[in-house]
């Protein structure tokens, strides 16, 4: 009888647990399952449906054992003894096939997302591209729009249902660009150049971040990226480059130097060439040397 009031227990808190779960989930704003973003529309998705098609087998190898363990307990002197049992063809042939089964579906849907979400891949759309170069720095994020002509420290503003491609370098330790309303994140490394493309379906403010623990102000190495309407956007652009502090190259050495939990900053760009100077920065000068003797 005890064991029977201990089973039910186990099952009644199994239950609550799940239960709470699933309010949790239901009410919490998770970024990556409440998507802004064509881009991580898809990867909700794509997350949903792994994740059922696991669940296959882990649901039942879950059920077994707590049936086979309840079942088959000391004191059940009922449960049929088969030694035997684990050779059935029956048996074999599920445990087999079905895992087979669902990693020949998930290889499928690997193989299609990786292609269909890759990064540097351009976002279809009506509406022009914009380019936002983005360098990492220690603890801030540098966001530089050679089309407007202006940059900004932990803030990037775009518009709506207009792609966007984020060139992306680190002028610091390496790090992860992330965006987990809109989509992908992806690595910030220096002397390199990697690209994302990504595109907001509405207006709103989302939580930017940095994905890779890069030293004592990583917990402050945030930042806010704003998805606006076309007008919104070009008016403010056009305050930035005229209201905002110069940036050039020397301006940026002193930006760059590390600090914690820095403030928003508009800056009018002066120097068109700024981000592929910080990616030389890394990139080691030929040796003339060689061969002067020829």
């Amino acid at each position: 009888m005890k064991r029977k009031y201990e089973l039910l227990i186990s099952i009644v808190l199994s239950l609550v647990v799940i239960l709470a779960a699933l309010l949790y989930f239901s009410g919490a704003n998770i970024a990556v399952l409440n998507p802004q973003g064509v881009i991580a529309d898809k990867q909700r998705d794509l997350i949903i449906v792994s994740v059922l098609l696991m669940l296959i087998v882990v649901v039942p190898v879950y059920a077994m054992l707590f049936t086979f363990g309840w079942k088959y307990r000391a004191s059940n002197k009922k449960a049929t003894y088969k030694p035997n049992a684990d050779s059935s063809i029956i048996a074999e042939t599920v445990w087999w096939v079905v895992p087979i089964i669902i990693i020949a579906a998930l290889s499928g849907i690997i193989w299609t997302s990786s292609h269909e979400l890759d990064p540097a891949k351009s976002l279809s759309s009506k509406n022009k591209t914009i380019t936002i170069q983005v360098v990492a720095l220690q603890w801030k994020w540098l966001f530089i729009y050679p089309e407007q002509n202006i940059a900004t420290v932990n803030y990037v503003q775009f518009p709506q249902k207009t792609p966007v491609k984020f060139e992306i370098t680190s002028d610091a330790p390496m790090n992860s660009f992330w965006i987990p309303s809109l989509g992908s994140q992806i690595y910030a490394m220096s002397g390199m150049s990697t690209s994302l493309n990504l595109m907001a379906n509405s207006t709103g403010s989302y939580r930017g971040s940095s994905a890779n623990i890069s030293g004592d102000g990583f917990a402050g190495m945030k930042f806010t990226a704003r998805s606006t309407t076309d007008s919104d956007f070009e008016d403010w652009s056009h305050r930035v480059k005229n209201t905002g502090q110069s940036l050039d190259y020397s301006a940026y050495e002193r930006l760059a130097k590390p600090s914690k939990n820095n403030p928003v900053a508009y800056y009018s760009l002066n120097d068109s060439k700024l981000y592929d100077k910080v990616i030389l920065k890394y990139v080691a000068p030929p040796n003339h040397t060689e061969g002067s003797n020829h």
